[in-house]
Parts: C-alpha cells; structure tokens; sequence
C-alpha cells in the first residue's frame, strides 16, 4: 500500500509541471486548432489568414520536416515549429511529419489513408461556405457492410450512405449512386476527406437533391507498384482492372440484396475523383445498360475525339442514342490543374453532338475540395423526373 501511495504521489506531484509547461506556451494569436486534430491537440494551427502553425515534440530528432512545407526549428525545450511562408489555399490537404528521414503521420492528428499511407490532414477554412460541414438538418447515416468476394478471395466491405428518411420510410426504395475514391486511396476517404454525407445531408435538405444510397467502395488502387522488370504503363492498365467485375457482379448484387434499392438503370449513377473517374469511365461507356448518369471528378481517362466513333466499343458513334440513354454526362476539374484538357474534351463533345454538363472548381489543384465542389454540383442533376 505504501509503494501504491508513493506512486501516486510522485505523478500528483509531477503532473502541475506538464500543467505549467502548456500554460507557459503562448498560441499565435488569431489562431485555432486544426479540426483534424485529436481532442486536446493544439498543434497544428490554422491562422485567420490562413497561415498553418505546426509543433512537434522530438527532442532526440536530428531534422524534423513537416511535407509539402519545408524543414522545421528546433526549440531549447525539444519542440520543433514550422510556420508556412504564406497562406495556404483553402480546403483539405494531406500532410505527414518526417522525422530524420522518416515519414509518419503526426500523433496529434486523426488519420486519413492517402497517398498509399495513413497520413494526417489539415483545413484550411473556407470562408462564407457551409455545404460540406454539419448543420442543424436530418442527417443520414454511413453504414459498413461486408460481403465475401469469389473474385478476389477475400472478405471486402463498403461503406453506405442512406439518407435521412431510409429509417423512416420502411417501404420506400431509393436510386443508387457508387462513388469512387482516387489512386492511394480508399472507402474511406470520401466520407473521411470528402465529407460526402453532410454535402448529401444539406443538399438533400434544401430540396436540391434527390435522396438516394451512395456506395463507396476499395477500387484495388490504393497502392501502386510495378514487378521486377514490369513496364510501368503496362502496369498502370492493369490498376484496378478486376474492380469492374467485383461492382457489376458483387458489390452492385449485394447491395441491392441488402438495401431497399431501386434495380434498373434509370436509378443507378456512377462517379468517381482521378483514377476512379477513370474506373467510372471504364465501366458506365462500356455498360450503358446498367448506369444511367456519369460523372468525372479530375478523371484520370481521356477520350479520343479524333477517334469518337471507335471509343469505348462505338458508345458515341449513335449520338442520339447516347444522350437519350445518358442523362447526366459531368465533367468536372479544379481550375489549377490543368483544365484545358477536360474544358477542351467537353468542348470536342458538345460540338460532336454529345450533351456533357462541364464544370470547373475555381482556385482548386488536384485535391478534395475540387472533388467536394464536384460532388456538390453533380448530386443535384441526378435522378430528376423528366
């Protein structure tokens, strides 16, 4: 007992030290705490002129960077401080603590997979909008649901976004949209990164927006990586190449088992952000019995318009076919990323006959806010009675 209370009285004593040593810190002013960050976390910080503040202890760290940022300044107390140059643009970005040449995501941070790692993501606010952040609305739920592949051999899940009224409308079936991450990523990231359910909360709620079930699934394109000796162009085309099957064979026949889902192809749509915008492409041109409205986000594919007729098997050489079958053709793509290219493929489409709905996130690379504002504009024009 006596060992027990020695014990206790050295961390008693021991603990207004940690106390004093937080309060003799002094926060920037006019800063907060990154939303990302663990609760009780200070650092990072984002400044009201969207400045980012970062603090990592490593007292044994010979050179600690912060990525994309640059190399950080030791204290006297083994805390190293990085402040960026300038503001950074708005939205989410990824970032990762490297600490003598070792990249891990910061322990104040909550993790995000991308970039083919857990890494850890900071906000820079946006001011004045709202529709991707949590309101006073009907919320939906994200639900996990497993089911075991016969093509891969392995037990897989999807994450499942039912909208406000599925709980409450027990006979009532909804349209289906499967929503596609991008290359180093994963199912998690557009509930995670993209805030994908208060985006459909809120739109849904104003009335802009039909309720429906969003699907998000692993596309097998998380990683990539070339075999010894492997041509790396030839490995890119076999990047996710067994997704197709695995969404038309399994994960589109379990949900539909599962939930009370609409079944035909009017009711069912397609998108995806980078690489799965190129997945989305590969499997909607190439299945237009099944998927009724398309959507690219920053889509890593590229149509041939020298060479429409031959494209995905001819889908575009019955132009009049095409857009009665296709009600929504979204072309989306952040204005720092080199628009030209979709701006030029929408453009080529139109003047070939082929409606496309084009539109361009102003100020945004290739990143999560371009694929929000994407999102934002795209559920709208889904599944709107003729």
């Amino acid at each position: 007992m006596k060992n027990v209370l020695k014990v206790a009285m050295f961390f008693l004593m021991a603990l207004p030290l940690v106390v004093n040593a937080q309060q003799n810190h002094v926060f920037p002013p006019g800063t907060q705490p990154n939303i990302h960050n663990i609760n009780g976390a200070d650092y990072p910080r984002i400044g009201e002129d969207g400045r980012t503040y970062f603090r990592v202890f490593a007292p044994d760290a010979k050179k600690v960077e912060i990525s994309f940022r640059g190399e950080m300044t030791r204290e006297d107390d083994g805390h190293w401080t990085l402040v960026s140059k300038g503001p950074e643009v708005v939205g989410f970005h990824y970032y990762q603590v490297i600490i003598d040449g070792v990249s891990v995501a910061d322990p104040n941070g909550k993790p995000f997979f991308g970039m083919g790692k857990w890494v850890s993501g900071i906000e820079i606010p946006e001011k004045g909008v709202d529709y991707y952040k949590p309101k006073a609305v009907p919320h939906g739920r994200v639900n996990e649901s497993w089911y075991y592949s016969t093509i891969r051999k392995e037990w897989r899940h999807c994450f499942v976004y039912t909208p406000p009224s599925y709980d409450k409308e027990p006979n009532k079936k909804y349209p289906v949209l499967y929503l596609q991450h991008g290359m180093g990523e994963n199912e998690t990231s557009w509930s995670q990164q993209g805030n994908m359910n208060f985006i459909m909360d809120n739109l849904i709620a104003e009335g802009k927006a039909v309720p429906m079930i969003v699907v998000m699934d692993n596309g097998n394109i998380e990683v990539f990586k070339t075999a010894p000796g492997e041509d790396p162009n030839q490995a890119r085309q076999k990047f996710g190449a067994d997704f197709p099957d695995i969404l038309l064979k399994e994960i589109i026949p379990h949900i539909e088992s599962n939930f009370r889902a609409l079944t035909d192809r009017e009711n069912r749509a397609m998108a995806g952000l980078s690489w799965g915008g190129l997945q989305t492409f590969n499997i909607t041109l190439n299945n237009l019995d099944k998927f009724s409205h398309i959507g690219g986000f920053s889509g890593a594919g590229s149509i041939n318009l020298n060479q429409l007729d031959e494209a995905y098997g001819g889908v575009f050489k019955d132009k009049k076919a095409f857009n009665e079958k296709v009600h929504v053709f979204f072309l989306g793509i952040g204005s720092e990323e080199r628009p030209e290219r979709t701006r030029n493929l929408s453009e080529g489409l139109k003047a070939a006959g082929i409606n496309n709905v084009y539109y361009e996130s102003p100020g945004t690379a290739h990143e999560f806010l371009t694929w929000r504002r994407c999102l934002h504009e795209f559920a709208p024009l889904l599944f709107k009675k003729k």
